[in-house]
């Protein structure tokens, strides 16, 4: 098993939290958080090929 692909105790207690307060948004806010993060993972690919270019 790849271990990468775990979590840490504390990293799944953030998800846990994370989910519970998830659970009470509005789909409109859900869609707004989900577009947002989109966008913030299209970010850090940017920030991580750049950075392996200048390696």
């Amino acid at each position: 098993m790849d271990i990468s692909n775990q979590l840490t105790l504390e990293q799944q207690f953030k998800l846990q939290v994370f989910s519970d307060q998830a659970k009470n948004l509005s789909q409109e806010q859900a869609q707004e958080c989900l577009i947002e993060l989109f966008r913030q993972m299209m970010v850090k690919d940017n920030l991580f090929k750049n950075l392996i270019k200048g390696a």
